[in-house]
């Protein structure tokens, strides 16, 4: 790869400005004068709506576009499929479109809920997608549609994201943990979870590559390192918060996904391979374990 010799920053559009990954992806390029950052929640930019996207487009010229804006509650989507499909797949095809006819690159988020978890030894880019619900195949259409009329693309699968701010498993988890004197959690559920100011990492690692001349779109899959369950991270949230504060959860309770009566079968394995991601970009995975005591600190420093 080329020496790092941009002179001018790099203008990124960050959509879904409101959300986890796109506040920590900021905060992140803030500290890097190779980037200057637009970053839009829904009340700035509705993606839903394709003579926005293109008013925006026009008015900020971005060098780059990160879609981070989506859908997520999985269990809502059941319920609210038009919605789903509107912020998963239509938007998605409007950023395309207009990304596609402005020649600007697009780096869109998507998710492990592509997969039906049958994989425990976890799933590759090349892997065929069989989604479980609503929200899976919402994401899965998107994805088709950006292939198809943004060709200079980067699809970036994430998995068990976490974060200090937001409605993350992380959070909810601490939450109960202040009010429930047990906590039941599933032992048959594996992943790696994944902090989001690790997902903007690696997503400003892969623009500076682009603009270096890299020719590498396509799908990439990215997680935390080290394959745990449910339980063992619930587990290791709880300890290292315990160092903080006197948590009421004194009994955590191993169970059966199927015990928790979620609307929605998730998957049984999230784990994704980052081998392709390694090898084209040289981007190695980082332990979820010390993303997470620093979210943690994050969490509690703000609190104090």
């Amino acid at each position: 790869m080329t020496e790092w010799t941009k002179l001018l920053p790099i203008k990124v559009l960050v959509t879904g400005g409101d959300g986890q990954v796109a506040h920590d992806l900021v905060l992140l390029g803030e500290q890097d004068n190779h980037f200057e950052f637009i970053c839009l929640g829904l009340s700035a930019l509705d993606v839903t709506s394709p003579d926005a996207i293109q008013q925006a487009l026009d008015r900020y010229m971005p060098d780059y576009v990160v879609n981070t804006a989506a859908f997520n509650n999985v269990d809502a989507a059941e319920h609210e499929p038009e919605r789903s499909f509107c912020v998963n797949r239509d938007a998605v095809k409007s950023l395309a479109v207009e990304c596609g006819a402005l020649s600007i690159p697009l780096i869109h988020l998507s998710t492990d809920h592509l997969f039906d978890g049958h994989y425990a030894s976890g799933y590759s880019e090349d892997d065929d997608v069989s989604p479980l619900g609503v929200f899976g195949e919402s994401k899965r259409q998107g994805e088709d549609l950006l292939r198809q009329y943004q060709p200079k693309h980067i699809i970036l699968r994430v998995s068990w994201v976490f974060s200090a701010r937001g409605d993350n498993y992380l959070l909810r988890t601490l939450e109960n943990a202040r009010k429930q004197a047990a906590i039941e959690t599933a032992d048959d559920r594996q992943g790696c979870p994944t902090s989001a100011t690790d997902v903007g990492r690696v997503i400003l690692a892969m623009i500076k590559q682009l603009e270096n001349g890299a020719d590498a779109w396509g799908t990439y899959h990215y997680c935390g390192a080290e394959v745990t369950t449910r339980y063992r991270f619930t587990e290791a949230i709880l300890a290292a918060a315990g160092q903080y504060e006197a948590l009421k959860t004194i009994d955590l309770v191993p169970v059966p996904s199927r015990a928790l009566h979620v609307e929605v079968e998730r998957p049984a394995s999230s784990v994704l391979k980052c081998k392709k991601l390694l090898s084209t970009f040289g981007i190695r995975q980082r332990p979820w374990r010390s993303e997470l005591v620093a979210v943690l600190r994050q969490i509690y420093q703000k609190d104090t």
